[in-house]
């Protein structure tokens, strides 16, 4: 019989409709190779992407040109401006204000075949501290209050470049999902003086079922509540609000690769949806709030009854998509 589970971090509920229960296998159609041809993030074409804001590269190489590791550019096409101010104005009851923010492209390796799962493992270390320092610059620009980090790998996930990179988007405002997580983690904490997700952290580590891996310092789950097939989250076993306070990142390297290498192998190479929700600049380091990453593997559509109501129906429970993970050898 289907099931509807309601998300406590969100609020949000999701249908897990088991009649409709797929094995991974299911998903396999999705599989894309890579077509190749010129692209602007391989090494040697580094004039004809913007230049670079910061990169990895040996002391005394020139900037903007071959030998780095990693880099830093600002999207070639912004969805925001960093020129200008808010702006804020009203029209009756409307709001708006200038489209202003900042825009970068993270490419993690020169590679144009590696994927954060198969790349060096120093090259994901090397990108966890991209985002770390981008985040710290972006921060002293009073007119940001958000840094969201994300990742579309592949096609259908929203990559409009082969080659993989991560996005970054410095925002005047909080992003909607961010503060419905951080309302819900409020009320939790104002009722019971705990952080909702270090007690879901308890409690899922005391049960197992849904625990998909873990480190020293990471763990790597099922939601209870996923809107996906084999939706992944991992999170500082330790309370940390935000992203900053990490200081972890050789761990943390190892159990996201891990994971998307579980992902890879479990799903075929799928499509997949990557991002990082941290507390904003405003509040930073607070009791109530836990940064995590959200992974989500491109596999089912959103139609229009996802759209009209909300619900998001998914075909794979948490506690048999976190099986096939743990079982698989990687």
């Amino acid at each position: 019989m289907p099931e509807l589970r309601k998300d406590p971090i969100s609020g949000r509920w999701v249908i897990i409709s088991v009649e409709r229960g797929k094995r991974p296998s299911d998903f396999a159609a999705r599989i894309s190779a890579k077509k190749g041809g010129f692209c602007a993030f391989c090494e040697g074409n580094e004039r004809t992407t913007p230049p670079e804001i910061m990169a990895f590269r040996p002391a005394g190489m020139s900037s903007n040109s071959a030998g780095w590791s990693l880099r830093v550019v600002p999207n070639k096409f912004p969805a925001l401006s960093i020129e200008g101010n808010e702006d804020r104005v009203g029209d009756g009851i409307f709001d708006q204000m200038n489209g202003l923010g900042a825009h970068e492209v993270i490419i993690e390796c020169p590679d144009h075949h590696h994927t954060l799962s198969t790349m060096p493992l120093k090259s994901v270390e090397d990108t966890l501290w991209a985002f770390h320092h981008r985040i710290n610059d972006l921060k002293k620009d009073k007119r940001f209050k958000y840094v969201l980090i994300f990742k579309n790998e592949g096609e259908e996930a929203g990559a409009s470049l082969e080659h993989t990179h991560t996005q970054l988007i410095a925002l005047p405002i909080v992003p909607q999902l961010v503060e419905e997580e951080i309302y819900q983690s409020k009320q939790y904490y104002s009722y019971k003086e705990r952080c909702i997700f270090c007690d879901i952290i308890r409690q899922e580590s005391a049960s197992g079922k849904r625990v998909i891996s873990e480190n020293e310092h990471f763990i790597a789950l099922a939601p209870f509540a996923p809107r996906s097939p084999f939706e992944t989250i991992i999170m500082p076993k330790n309370h940390e609000s935000s992203y900053m306070q990490n200081n972890h990142y050789p761990q943390l390297a190892h159990i996201l690769q891990h994971t998307l290498k579980q992902i890879d192998k479990v799903l075929y190479m799928p499509p997949y949806n990557l991002m990082i929700h941290t507390s904003p600049f405003k509040d930073e380091q607070n009791a109530y709030y836990h940064w995590h990453i959200e992974i989500i593997p491109k596999l089912t559509k959103i139609a229009g009854f996802e759209w009209g109501s909300g619900f998001y129906v998914n075909p794979v429970p948490p506690e048999e998509s976190a099986r096939f993970m743990r079982e698989v050898e990687v």
